[in-house]
């Protein structure tokens, strides 16, 4: 069983920020390898089960704002009986990374993210995949009001590759596992935009 998570905060005036790409990849996730399947509501989160590959995939979006994320996910991962270090992949957003590249780790920090950190204080163990989606520093705005903000025309331009490459990634996670995944999808995942 696999487990893919998406971060972001629940309710309309979040969507389309740049907190909630984690949500973003997941719907496309589902329109590409769960299309038809049915959005129900479960460990405090909306989900969909699906088969990708032969093996049982669950896309999950917390709905219990971005810095309560952890319980959601450890109540599915103890329900299906799933390791982390194995099963679960979570999708965040990333200001350390600029806009317009992803990077898909075996493991790593929580590198300042509120979600991240308390999934983090819900295992003993760092580690479990991460899939991180740049969305650039935000310069001279609150950090806050930044990733609650939407991206700009720009930004948008850029991160729509992204967005599609890391859902890409996701589905090369399941079929292959993190380390060939990690070998395939991150040079695609670099930002042009860099000097």
């Amino acid at each position: 069983m696999k487990l893919i998570v998406g971060l972001g905060n629940p309710g309309s005036k979040y969507d389309q920020t740049r907190h909630n790409v984690g949500f973003e990849v997941i719907n496309r996730l589902a329109n590409k390898i769960a299309c038809g399947e049915p959005a129900t509501s479960k460990f405090e989160s909306v989900i969909i089960e699906t088969r990708c590959n032969g093996e049982k995939t669950l896309l999950m979006k917390p709905q219990t704002f971005m810095n309560r994320s952890g319980a959601p996910v450890k109540q599915a991962l103890t329900f299906y009986k799933a390791e982390p270090e194995t099963d679960l992949l979570v999708i965040v957003d990333d200001i350390h990374l600029p806009c317009g590249s992803f990077r898909l780790r075996s493991n790593g920090t929580d590198g300042g993210h509120n979600g991240l950190s308390d999934i983090s204080n819900h295992f003993s163990k760092m580690q479990w995949s991460r899939l991180r989606i740049g969305v650039d520093e935000p310069g001279l705005i609150q950090q806050a009001d930044y990733v609650l903000g939407r991206f700009t025309p720009e930004q948008q331009e850029r991160v729509e590759p992204a967005i599609e490459g890391a859902v890409n990634a996701a589905i090369a996670w399941i079929e292959c596992g993190i380390d060939e995944a990690m070998n395939k999808c991150n040079e695609s995942g670099k930002s042009e935009s860099r000097n």
